[in-house]
């Protein structure tokens, strides 16, 4: 059995700096994840004026209630869209003028419902090249709130954004969702909310959420559960175990919920107080499986797929196309590149079974996505000589990936059999 400690979620801390930076009082987050997305966003809260404290295990941040402390500032926002699309919006409530920019792969990412959404509550917000898009200008004056309808159906990060503002601005704000995936990424944004004071109500499709500001706390991350997926993948596929502590029936993260999707495959899952196991049984069958909200985890399975007794269809991942790369068609041409046979569609891929004989070791074109690395690094348990183009683009969430999952690997059965 292999027991495996995890970096700290990227997405809940960078919802923990933006509440902690936004509360009343010093805020310590505990356990929080230092990768380039993370320390991106530090680096942003600094350059707008927040003190952010940092020691190897916890952050300390001053919050900032009425805004950001300086009146100019200039923010590289690097590859992180959670940087990139919540601290425009954190810099909205403050006074001063803000210029956003980021790197030319997040300047590829779609912006535009998240600003429109911020104009049209009276933010002015420029984009100076192509529109939707950074860089950006904000010319800040505080935000006055009131409604607001948001098309979320390319990211829930736009709606995240929107519901972490609503409590500095002046009325509060009723935002209805026309269209939403990765809903559990915004449970997550609710519960932490909470957490810091503020309770959101839901009237339908319709998020209130009220004036008021939020409260500094002490707050622990969890282990990150998009990371998780690919050792629990790497249990299934070798005939091996793999424990999370810290991933448990209480965590906040629905990616966690790829266990189901290992689990309908064949392997066996106990999901603990406080913990998640997850152990391989010799097989994996073949499934179809709707992964609008939990896209991100897309990549591990498709990586695991040709290994399945049957064809493995992956549905509803739409917005798996607009994210670091195209991950629908990244995993595409590379299982082809592998040799596994693979159709696709708009929002759709299906991947069919393959002998480990029918399997050749490949350079792995990444596209500079963190995903499609620590993804195909599972397929690399049963297929020999995979290598990328790229390996290092996992400092975006877990720096020291490569080396966690080559002690996994040397845990682990390498005959799926036994």
């Amino acid at each position: 059995m292999a027991l495996v400690d995890l970096p700290g979620s990227k997405s809940i801390t960078a919802r923990a700096l933006f509440l902690a930076a936004a509360a009343d009082g010093v805020t310590t987050l505990r356990r929080p994840l230092r990768s380039d997305d993370t320390e991106g966003f530090a680096e942003g809260l600094t350059r707008l004026g927040y003190r952010v404290g940092r020691t190897p295990d916890a952050w300390q941040v001053d919050g900032r209630p009425q805004g950001p402390a300086l009146a100019e500032a200039d923010v590289h926002c690097r590859d992180g869209a959670t940087t990139a699309r919540f601290l425009p919006a954190l810099a909205a409530t403050g006074h001063g003028t803000y210029r956003f920019d980021a790197s030319p792969q997040m300047r590829r990412r779609p912006l535009l419902p998240l600003t429109r959404a911020l104009r049209d509550l009276g933010v002015d917000l420029r984009h100076e090249a192509a529109e939707g898009h950074h860089p950006l200008t904000v010319r800040a004056a505080g935000v006055e709130g009131g409604a607001v309808v948001l098309d979320a159906g390319q990211s829930s990060q736009y709606l995240t954004a929107l519901l972490l503002l609503g409590p500095l601005t002046r009325t509060g704000l009723r935002i209805t969702v026309t269209d939403l995936v990765s809903a559990p990424y915004v449970e997550i944004t609710l519960a932490m909310m909470r957490a810091f004071g503020v309770e959101v109500g839901r009237e339908g499709d319709t998020y209130v959420v009220p004036p008021g500001g939020y409260r500094a706390t002490t707050y622990r991350i969890e282990p990150d559960a998009s990371t998780a997926s690919y050792f629990f993948a790497a249990a299934a596929l070798t005939g091996g175990e793999v424990t999370v502590p810290g991933l448990g029936a209480g965590a906040l993260q629905g990616d966690l919920a790829f266990v189901d999707v290992l689990r309908r495959m064949g392997a066996r899952v106990d999901v603990g107080a406080d913990r998640t196991t997850v152990s391989g049984t010799g097989e994996l069958h073949g499934v179809t499986v709707n992964m609008r909200d939990i896209s991100d985890t897309m990549p591990t399975l498709a990586a695991i797929a040709p290994f399945a007794s049957g064809p493995v269809r992956i549905e509803d991942v739409a917005n798996t196309r607009v994210k670091e790369c195209d991950r629908l068609e990244a995993c595409a041409q590379n299982l082809r590149r592998l040799g596994a046979a693979v159709t696709t569609g708009d929002d759709w891929i299906e991947i069919h079974p393959a002998t480990d004989d029918s399997l050749a070791g490949t350079e792995i074109k990444t596209h500079g996505d963190h995903r499609i690395v620590m993804s195909f690094a599972v397929t690399g348990l049963r297929v020999p000589g995979i290598s990328f183009d790229d390996p290092g683009c996992v400092r975006k969430t877990f720096p020291g990936f490569h080396e966690a999952f080559a002690e996994l690997g040397r845990l682990l059965r390498k005959d799926p059999t036994g």
